[in-house]
């Protein structure tokens, strides 16, 4: 199957005091070790940033928008990101920027798990992770249609086209600990991801 990433820059983070598409994280910062590490596995890369958002330097394969309307959430940034990729792939898998500690075989598992559906998504109880999810791209009328309505729940594309749900634990067959889920939010998340990684937390971080 033909498919593609697309990474989700989002803005400034009000907990980080910053974008976090721009915090360092060792010698890269985040969305560049993320975009790094899904382009081991998909082809092309689409990064979605918000409207007037600024990006660290990307290499010239990862193709740059921007959601055409801020503050309408992830569900925003993944039509964004379909049309990009329209006649370039099949299929995308979904992330954030701030998974630094994602594992490429992850994003491996999740792809052979699509089969015949039109998204697989892993499931924890009743919690989603949209932002680690493979999406056909035809389920772009869905995703425009649920915007237009002003529905901006990605649960709520999981209701209206083929979805495999899948459960996280079958996930640690190749990530253990689960740390491609692991997204950061807050400074101790950050700080732990980069002593996990063996980096420093930076100095002039507040």
């Amino acid at each position: 199957m033909n498919a593609g990433g697309i990474i989700l820059g989002g803005g400034k983070s009000s907990r980080m005091g910053r974008s976090k598409a721009a915090l360092p994280f060792g010698p890269e910062t985040m969305v560049q070790r993320v975009a790094r590490l899904l382009g081991e596995i998909v082809e092309p890369l689409v990064v979605v940033a918000a409207a007037h958002q600024e990006l660290p330097p990307l290499p010239p394969r990862v193709r740059v928008v921007r959601d055409r309307r801020e503050g309408r959430g992830p569900l925003e940034g993944l039509c964004a990101g379909l049309e990009a990729l329209q006649g370039d792939a099949e299929a995308a898998y979904v992330t954030g920027c701030d998974v630094p500690l994602l594992v490429p075989q992850f994003i491996e598992w999740m792809l052979e798990r699509l089969g015949d559906d039109q998204i697989a998504v892993p499931v924890d109880g009743e919690f989603y992770h949209p932002l680690a999810a493979v999406y056909r791209i035809n389920v772009l009328a869905e995703v425009q249609s649920l915007l237009a309505a002003g529905q901006l729940r990605p649960r709520l594309l999981f209701d209206r086209v083929r979805t495999c749900r899948v459960p996280v634990d079958d996930l640690r067959a190749v990530d253990p600990d689960l740390l491609t889920l692991a997204n950061l939010n807050t400074p101790a998340d950050y700080a732990a991801a980069l002593r996990r990684a063996g980096w420093e937390l930076p100095s002039d971080f507040v």
